[in-house]
């Protein structure tokens, strides 16, 4: 099993890698202005890698990372599966709307000699993938950009969807009234950790409701990040008409609505 110590061990041997992408610098010193973003990326690696072994009989495993910026993340599982995995084949399509740093990923796939990878400009809810995508992947994508990575997960079927969700803005303004706690969140500061929660929790039952068994961790250390939380869905069944009463109970107790569930209107 890759837990965090191995995971770590492989990569202090990948200087190439980690020094194209910047986690390292020339001198093979990991860059200290990206610790965070190293831990972050080492926390997701080792949920994921828990999860995506049980499928070890499976050849070809297809990932798609959402919002992925500048691909620190698909750059680092891709370096690590060449090394450690013979049983999974890994194939890498990222998607972010910044042309620049899609361009900055395609000249640091040519660089590493990754054929198995394709960086694409465009919104992730409008994007098709070619071929079936096994895992959805999404680390820090702002606010509903992690809802579009969830359904978009859900459109395609994939049978995991993994994200860290970041900046829990959209629901927030919707929770100054007209709901049971108020009494809670007239404070600014609670209604901002409470709105935080309540948005994983609908999106959590939104995906059980989708058919997805879901389990909630954290990725790091909350003095790392106080964006630690990761969500790591699979996915179970098909969807039913009753299944998403649960959402839609924990929705109209507060009188709000996630952008996660307007991409199904």
């Amino acid at each position: 099993m890759l837990d965090k110590g191995y995971i770590e061990q492989i990569l202090n041997s990948k200087n190439e890698v980690l020094e194209s992408i910047g986690l390292k610098v020339k001198s093979g010193v990991y860059n200290r202005n990206k610790q965070k973003k190293y831990d972050e990326i080492v926390g997701f690696c080792e949920h994921l890698f828990k999860v995506i072994f049980n499928e070890v009989g499976k050849k070809r495993f297809v990932f798609l990372e959402c919002s992925c910026g500048k691909s620190y993340l698909s750059f680092v599982i891709n370096s690590i599966l060449s090394s450690f995995s013979e049983n999974l084949i890994p194939y890498f399509y990222g998607i972010d709307k910044n042309r620049n740093v899609i361009e900055k990923c395609v000249k640091i796939k040519s660089v590493l000699g990754y054929s198995n990878m394709e960086f694409i400009e465009g919104n992730t809810i409008n994007y098709t993938p070619p071929r079936h995508v096994d895992a959805v992947l999404a680390l820090h994508a702002c606010d509903t950009a992690t809802d579009e990575a969830i359904a978009k997960g859900i459109e395609i079927g994939a049978k995991f969807i993994i994200v860290v969700p970041c900046c829990q803005n959209q629901i927030r303004p919707q929770l100054k009234s007209g709901h049971p706690l108020t009494a809670l969140t007239d404070f600014g500061l609670l209604r901002y950790r409470f709105a935080n929660i309540l948005t994983e929790a609908l999106r959590s039952q939104f995906l059980r409701g989708n058919g997805y068994s879901v389990e909630l961790k954290e990725i790091a250390s909350i003095k790392t990040t106080p964006k630690n939380l990761i969500i790591i869905a699979r996915k179970k069944s098909k969807r039913k008409e009753h299944s998403l009463k649960s959402y839609n109970s924990l929705s109209k107790i507060f009188n709000i609505q996630l952008k996660l569930q307007e991409f199904f209107l």
